[in-house]
């Protein structure tokens, strides 16, 4: 699955191994060295997805993958942060802001092939035009719509990143049954991450952001503490 890569790094060693080893790897590579730099990038084009370091000159790569996450022209695009900051509070930054994935340095090129290609078969799938699906599922002021994989509330339209549009879908599959963190990492993100919760818990905040009145109360992504989530009470 080739694809336009935007690589946003400004170490230049790092940013040439990475490129190659992604041209390599058969995909397209676009390189920016800056946040400002990338904002210009992709006001020309867009690419199929952003690779953004987390510390970048200026503009940090956190606030690049929020302002790209803000904005309805860029909000789909996913994301994949680089880091070398792996404690809990700058990898859960990351994927508050928005992120999709996020790979840690050194970079290994083999693991970072399998997560650019994992991310862009769930932003694949989840594009409209697929198979027949089930016809609206109302969850109270919640619908659903699988085959046109559409969310509103009230009637209102919510913009959901197709990470958190399969969680959603995921979960909602079968309200009330209780998912695990681990299986719900191999449902959304289609690999095993050795028990990396992360991603999901902060999948699940900005998730509930944009469906729950009260995101500190939630009506639809319930917590079962000690184990995992469920849609909706059982």
């Amino acid at each position: 699955m080739a694809a336009n890569i935007l690589l946003v790094e400004d170490e230049p060693a790092i940013q040439e191994l990475i490129a190659v080893n992604l041209q390599h790897a058969g995909h397209h590579v676009i390189r920016a060295r800056d946040a400002e730099g990338a904002l210009g990038i992709v006001k020309s084009a867009l690419p199929d997805l952003l690779l953004i370091d987390w510390m970048l000159p200026g503009m940090s790569g956190v606030s690049l993958a929020r302002q790209l996450r803000q904005e309805e022209r860029t909000r789909q695009i996913p994301i994949i942060m680089l880091t070398a900051r792996s404690d809990d509070f700058d990898v859960v930054a990351g994927l508050e802001a928005g992120a999709d994935d996020y790979v840690a340095k050194p970079v290994e090129p083999r693991v970072l092939d399998a997560r650019i290609r994992a991310v862009l078969r769930r932003s694949a799938a989840d594009q409209p035009g697929g198979p027949a699906a089930a016809a609206e599922e109302r969850h109270g002021d919640l619908v659903i719509d699988r085959s046109a994989l559409e969310v509103t509330k009230r009637g209102v339209p919510v913009s959901l990143t197709p990470t958190e549009l399969k969680l959603l879908l995921e979960l909602a599959r079968t309200p009330g049954q209780v998912y695990s963190r681990q299986q719900i990492l191999s449902a959304v993100w289609d690999h095993d991450y050795l028990g990396d919760s992360r991603l999901v818990d902060a999948c699940v905040q900005r998730l509930r952001a944009k469906i729950e009145d009260v995101p500190a109360h939630p009506e639809h992504v319930q917590t079962v503490r000690g184990f995992g989530y469920r849609f909706g009470r059982s």
